[in-house]
């Protein structure tokens, strides 16, 4: 089945502690304070691979943590730092969250940081000063960023096939590209998008989208059309498909044209090329006579016999010529690798110092259920004394 869609929650790792340590050494029984700093946790990072071609892989696993920080060790030795994750999306998956997108990868290897690794603590010798010289606590590590996001496919393709179900659209598909999809004579044979490659003589290639029938209502969620429109923003131009042998192909036209209308998302002003398809089943061609500037040619073939169906591939060519190559100033403002923060954070109103008793609450504390999570988080065990201004205690 055909995922263009999924929810996952994103977890980065949290820094690691900074080492508390002080210098042992024959002859050298009091050293001073030399504790490392924690690593840096581990970011969630979402790439496009051109490979792939749905969200499938995340019909299981939803939720995914990047690794902690490790805490600083004694003789100034840093922790290592967490390892990042990343997760494989097709080019063309949006990012949203609340409805909001927040990240579009719509070019191949294009990163996104979707939660990053929390801040490592710092080591207790970053605290040792000419007044304070052995100093008996280091910083914890900071948490890092979490949030539940929505991905969102959209497909990329050069054009897309359009039309009311049973019009013949996977037939065509099959016989201008090297795509199989389904075909039969009922409607609604299409359950999911399908891609196809057409390769010209010269080695050109397009891409050519078959998405599911369309029927009245489609735009207000009646049949299927409306889970799979959204992959119908992304086509330079749509092949209008419509069945010669039923009705007045000028009727079918308006029914497609205004659920297009009414989707939004610049369909109503795509450019599109009709197709009449099953000309083999009515002793003349059917004419055409819609006067609009967005058809920018008509076609009359027959999937079934394959009259101009070959003539109709050539053509394809010709109305999607080859993009120019985006200049570097065109492309500045495409950047390949983004980062984004669910949730913004400024500098913390506290911190949590590890001590050789337990934590130090340094700074304006929070209320008591989240010092407590914060806590837990940090790594408080039964017996801790917590330090909070001049009061103390232990934790239970």
């Amino acid at each position: 089945m055909f995922h263009d869609r999924a929810r996952i929650f994103v977890q980065a790792g949290r820094g690691g502690d900074g080492g508390l340590s002080f210098r042992r050494e024959k002859h050298v029984p009091k050293g001073g304070p030399d504790g490392g700093d924690g690593g840096r946790g581990g970011d969630v990072v979402l790439v496009a691979d051109p490979d792939l071609r749905d969200l499938s892989s995340f019909r299981t696993g939803r939720r995914h943590r990047a690794g902690r920080g490790q805490p600083g060790r004694g003789q100034l030795r840093q922790g290592a730092d967490g390892a990042d994750v990343e997760l494989r999306v097709p080019v063309g998956t949006q990012v949203e969250q609340e409805g909001n997108v927040v990240a579009d990868l719509a070019r191949p290897d294009a990163r996104v940081v979707l939660a990053e690794g929390g801040r490592g603590g710092r080591g207790n010798k970053r605290f040792a000063t000419s007044t304070r010289q052995t100093p008996r606590f280091a910083e914890t590590g900071l948490p890092g960023e979490e949030a539940w996001l929505d991905l969102r496919l959209k497909l990329l393709a050069d054009a897309a096939l359009v039309g009311l179900p049973n019009a013949g659209k996977s037939s065509l598909l099959a016989r201008i590209s090297n795509a199989r999809p389904k075909v039969a004579d009922y409607p609604f044979t299409t359950l999911a998008p399908v891609l196809g490659t057409v390769d010209s003589p010269g080695g050109r290639q397009l891409t050519v989208a078959d998405v599911p029938g369309l029927i009245e209502g489609a735009s207000e969620g009646v049949g299927l059309g409306h889970e799979f429109l959204a992959h119908l923003e992304r086509a330079r131009l749509l092949l209008h498909v419509i069945d010669a042998a039923d009705g007045d192909p000028a009727e079918r036209f308006a029914t497609i044209d205004r659920e297009l209308a009414a989707y939004g998302a610049g369909l109503e002003e795509r450019p599109q090329a009709i197709v009449l398809n099953k000309v083999d089943l009515v002793p003349e061609p059917p004419p055409f006579d819609v006067d609009d500037d967005r058809i920018v040619r008509v076609f009359r073939l027959s999937c079934a016999t394959g009259e101009g169906v070959e003539e109709f591939r050539r053509a394809l060519f010709e109305l999607c010529p080859p993009q120019p190559e985006a200049t570097p100033d065109a492309d500045a403002d495409l950047v390949d690798f983004l980062v984004y923060r669910p949730r913004p954070r400024g500098r913390p109103a506290y911190r949590i110092l590890r001590t050789d008793r337990g934590f130090r609450i340094v700074g304006t504390p929070p209320g008591e259920e989240e010092l407590a999570t914060a806590l837990a988080a940090a790594g408080a065990r039964s017996g801790d004394e917590i330090e909070v201004g001049d009061e103390a205690y232990q934790w239970a």
